[in-house]
């Protein structure tokens, strides 16, 4: 473990307690870009609000009783962070020391006092605030003893924060702003003072008053000196609470031939200019907070965004609701934060194939995993009747696992990190221990056919006169190469059904189950084999194929065969869209 100096500030523990919706919060966020998703209203912002708070560089930040959890101001709030921070910060240069702790990997420790004993881990600083019950914050450097420092306001802009905020007030980086991107760029100290004393050189107001103006101001003026207040009044610029000059100054670029104020551009430019400004402060590596990063950015600005933020050396928090944001975020850390307020991170290379190929899956209200295609073609017909709706309107989304081995692999990804995942796959007899397992965390909605696919399910439980409907393709497209298939198997030439239900006999059942499955008869030559692996294509190995198994499931009178296995998993689904059970699905 090094105990160098690091090279930028990184927050290592997060400790979040009663800070507006978030009753405890501990987290240990990756060093680089963590992006953070989650439905609303779950804490996300307030994430991104407590670490702004914390690092703010100005003391102009108020507290709200809204700010305390449940509005109990008596409780306080606090949000501590346990940081390794550069030399180039300053942190010995403060009036009073700060003593150093060390860090384990999981928390900072108090350092051995031995002498020649050598640091148990690197050296980190605990840095807090606290909403008091007074409505005021108080900023702390907490010591290794217990005891607490002052965490002064120039010590936090050393750090450096950038803030790309989801409202409309991303311009305050792009002016004077005490505090401000800008201002600590161009760390210009005498800058205000000589700015209002050149306006106050070129300050003529009273002449630009009206002659009832004038007149107004002269009987106020006879009223001051009448009660020995200080007179000869004259109306000029002042400075005092609020805004002040240097804040209307701020940068403007050319536009066509007219100089206009950045803070005139759109939102996304906005936003892009001041993180452009941030990169230039402390060799670009402030922490960087950016609250909805596709607002106001076209997808492939998004992209380039995101690229821009991985490819920096500075710690970044991310939140979004865009599939381009997540799927170029392919080098960040993934986080999720449930209903509960728990926040786990996705991890696993099939969670990185599956951002990249269906970001929708980590921005719905609930994902179905489906083993393969065609169970994303069931899934989708099957929930659609048992919610009497489309998917989309109500946030569900049917991702393709991409097979049985990666899609339980990616369902224990995924329920390891707190999202409200289903599942829909065969049972191939494998992995029996690690199903168990993700169905303890799922519940009903992991469904998993008690034996075999969804072919042969449905193949097994149809009456012997529903065979030929269940082999025609509604549209017709595919029933001959189907037939074909089965003629193939039977090797005879006669390709019409009547001729293959007379050659198989009581096999008919078994050699469609294998036609639909692209099973290769043993002794198969290996030159014949992938013939034979191809015929289920023309079967239901498409999503297309999926929904036609399902519509055949009801049509053909299969669902009372299946409906016991098939119903608890169609509730669940009802559940998570806050529907009634049914005790059975409509005709």
């Amino acid at each position: 473990m090094t105990t160098g100096s690091p090279s930028v500030p990184t927050i290592y523990k997060l400790t979040i307690e009663r800070f507006r919706g978030i009753k405890h919060l501990s987290w240990h966020p990756a060093r680089g870009v963590n992006l953070i998703l989650g439905g609303g209203d779950v804490g996300k912002t307030t994430i991104l609000d407590a670490i702004s708070l914390l690092l703010s560089p100005t003391n102009s930040a108020s507290v709200l009783d809204s700010d305390y959890n449940l509005r109990d101001e008596a409780a306080e709030f606090s949000i501590e962070a346990v940081m390794a921070l550069p030399a180039g910060v300053g942190i010995n240069q403060l009036t009073k020391p700060s003593w150093p702790w060390n860090w384990n990997g999981e928390n900072a420790t108090v350092p051995a006092h031995d002498e020649g004993s050598e640091p148990a881990g690197e050296e980190v600083y605990v840095l807090r605030v606290r909403g008091t019950s007074d409505l005021e914050l108080s900023y702390e450097i907490v010591q290794p003893s217990g005891m607490t420092e002052s965490l002064p306001v120039s010590f936090r802009r050393a750090i450096g924060l950038v803030r790309l905020s989801g409202d409309d007030r991303n311009d305050r980086d792009l002016r004077l702003v005490q505090g401000s991107a800008l201002d600590r760029l161009l760390t210009d100290k005498g800058l205000r003072a000589r700015i209002a004393n050149k306006l106050a050189e070129n300050d003529d107001m009273l002449s630009q008053l009206s002659d009832d103006a004038r007149k107004a101001l002269g009987k106020l003026n006879k009223v001051f000196r009448d009660h020995k207040l200080p007179n000869d009044l004259d109306i000029a610029l002042t400075g005092g609470q609020g805004p002040s000059i240097a804040s209307l100054v701020g940068l403007t670029a050319m536009r066509e031939t007219v100089q206009l104020p950045l803070s005139s551009w759109g939102a996304g430019t906005r936003r892009l200019s001041a993180l452009a400004i941030a990169e230039q402060i402390q060799g670009g590596n402030p922490i960087t907070i950016v609250d909805e990063v596709e607002r106001g950015l076209e997808p492939y600005r998004q992209r380039i965004l995101m690229a821009r933020l991985q490819d920096a050396s500075s710690q970044a928090f991310i939140t979004t609701h865009s599939p381009a944001a997540i799927s170029a975020a392919g080098k960040a850390s993934l986080w999720y934060m449930d209903q509960t307020g728990g926040l786990g991170q996705l991890t696993g290379t099939k969670v990185t194939k599956l951002r990249a190929t269906d970001p929708d899956a980590f921005l719905a209200r609930l994902t179905i995993v489906a083993e393969g295609i065609t169970e994303v073609g069931f899934v989708r017909c099957l929930l659609t009747k048992a919610l009497a709706s489309e998917l989309q309107p109500l946030g569900f989304h049917v991702a393709d696992g991409g097979g049985h081995d990666t899609t339980i692999e990616l369902l224990e990804s995924l329920s390891k990190g707190g999202m409200q995942f289903g599942g829909f796959a065969d049972d191939e007899n494998r992995h029996p221990t690690r199903w168990t397992e993700v169905q303890k965390k799922l519940g009903p909605l992991l469904f998993r056919w008690k034996t075999g696919d969804i072919e042969s399910n449905i193949v097994d439980a149809l009456t012997d006169d529903k065979i030929e409907a269940f082999i025609t393709d509604p549209d017709d497209e595919k029933t001959g190469r189907r037939l074909r298939s089965l003629a193939m198997r039977l090797k005879i030439d006669p390709k019409d059904f009547a001729s293959i239900k007379a050659k198989a006999g009581v096999e008919l059942k078994r050699l469609v189950r294998e036609a639909a499955g692209g099973t290769v008869p043993e002794g198969t030559p290996e030159a014949e084999k992938k013939t034979y692996s191809k015929q289920s294509q023309d079967w239901f190995k498409t999503e297309r194929g999926g929904r036609e198994l399902a519509e055949k499931l009801f049509s053909l009178g299969v669902w009372p065969a299946v409906k016991t296995q098939l119903l608890p998993f169609c509730n669940a689904a009802r559940t998570a869209a806050g529907l009634p059970i049914l005790e059975d699905l409509p005709s």
